[in-house]
């Protein structure tokens, strides 16, 4: 039986491992399994979303840790290697854009095994932001380019690369986010905060372009304070932001700042209690902008710029910078019932993981799918991996 390999590293990917993996069981034309680097090892940043996503254990765990950027990338590159000798992947299926799609793209293509790249085609423009030199190398060398909307296309295509690698599947991770949702609503979350629906707004941050900067970082926290003083905020602090602030010597500022509560990162369903029921949400992070949309919430993403433009154009996104009067500006006007109203995008409809795994088959030449739409078709477009130079 063909194998498919699926790389997680950090805990984004999960939730765009989660629908594809469960599609694939169901489907049982292919044999499976899940490769967890351990770029997030943390209990809370890793452990608890397996369990909430309905995730087997990882088959195979790396326990990679921390380290720079060439550190981690380099060692998980060494002992996927290893992994890819021993298993004989008929693909390797990795997702986003963390260190860990590199590495395991880098390696696959070396050894000649064929790459998926889902969420391919996301583009900020930004050759600043670590997690941009990921996306356009990973695309650059993968097989099957898997998008999850018709932007992402358009980037592909004007980069050069040859359209019959790309396939528009939709959104995975939101495939995850209507699994859940119901469950997460039932949870006691927003009671045992003291919280009530759209009566607080959420706050996420742990890219290094804010967090490393002191001067950025104080700023952000001054608008957070000013928005605190209108409605409760929710600051699950990532590990990498909690350093920082401590660094700093801002803790004991913040936990006195009136309505402003730091607490520590939560699992997804947790989370996803706390993000569909808030008024607002303040983040730097990619998945949360597109939860946003999808759960028709305010977000002002925190950033110059963003790789998720369609979340602008027809969501509930506003890319607001880092400015801390201009954040308070946009939050105001939303606080005063002048919020931007979106929609959802075209194929964002919780069937992607099973787009994906039919996908897999045709391209390995296996299962209903080949037989149906021609298995050669795929195969004989997709680039030879020794073509491909790093």
């Amino acid at each position: 039986m063909k194998k498919v390999l699926h790389i997680v590293g950090a805990r984004p990917n999960f939730m765009k491992v989660a629908p594809i993996h469960r599609a694939i069981s169901e489907r049982g034309a292919l044999e499976q399994k899940l490769v967890h680097t351990g770029q997030h090892y943390d209990v809370k940043m890793s452990d608890v979303f397996f369990t909430d996503l309905g995730m087997p254990a990882p088959d195979i765990h790396l326990g990679i840790g921390s380290g720079s950027h060439a550190e981690q990338t380099a060692k998980v590159m060494l002992e996927l290697e290893k992994v890819f000798a021993s298993e004989k992947p008929g693909i390797v299926s990795v997702v986003g854009d963390v260190n860990s799609t590199l590495a395991a793209a880098l390696v696959a293509v070396k050894m000649g095994i064929p790459i998926a790249h889902v969420e391919a085609g996301l583009r900020s423009f930004d050759p600043a932001m670590p997690e941009e030199i990921n996306r356009v190398l990973t695309d650059r060398i993968s097989h099957l380019l898997l998008t999850p909307s018709a932007d992402a296309d358009a980037n592909l295509i004007r980069e050069g690369l040859e359209p019959e690698r790309i396939r528009l599947v939709g959104n995975v991770m939101i495939d995850s986010l209507l699994a859940a949702r119901e469950k997460a609503l039932r949870l006691s979350t927003l009671q045992d905060m003291g919280l009530v629906a759209r009566g607080y707004a959420v706050c996420t941050l742990h890219r290094a372009s804010n967090v490393d900067d002191a001067q950025v970082l104080t700023g952000l926290l001054s608008a957070l304070g000013h928005v605190a003083s209108r409605l409760p905020v929710v600051f699950p602090v990532h590990p990498r932001t909690r350093r920082r602030i401590a660094e700093l010597g801002l803790g004991a500022s913040l936990e006195r700042t009136p309505g402003l509560r730091l607490v520590d990162p939560m699992g997804y369903l947790e989370f996803l209690a706390l993000t569909s029921q808030a008024r607002l949400v303040f983040t730097d992070s990619g998945g949360l902008q597109e939860e946003t949309t999808v759960l028709g919430i305010p977000c002002l993403t925190v950033r110059e710029n963003t790789e998720r433009p369609i979340t602008v154009d027809i969501g509930t996104n506003l890319v607001v910078g880092t400015d801390p009067v201009r954040i308070r500006q946009a939050a105001d006007r939303i606080l005063d019932g002048h919020e931007k109203k979106g929609r959802v995008p075209e194929l964002w409809d919780g069937r992607t993981g099973e787009r994906i795994a039919r996908l897999y088959e045709e391209f390995l030449g296996v299962g209903k799918a080949s037989r149906r739409t021609g298995a050669n078709r795929i195969v004989s477009s997709a680039p030879e991996a020794e073509h491909h130079p790093v």
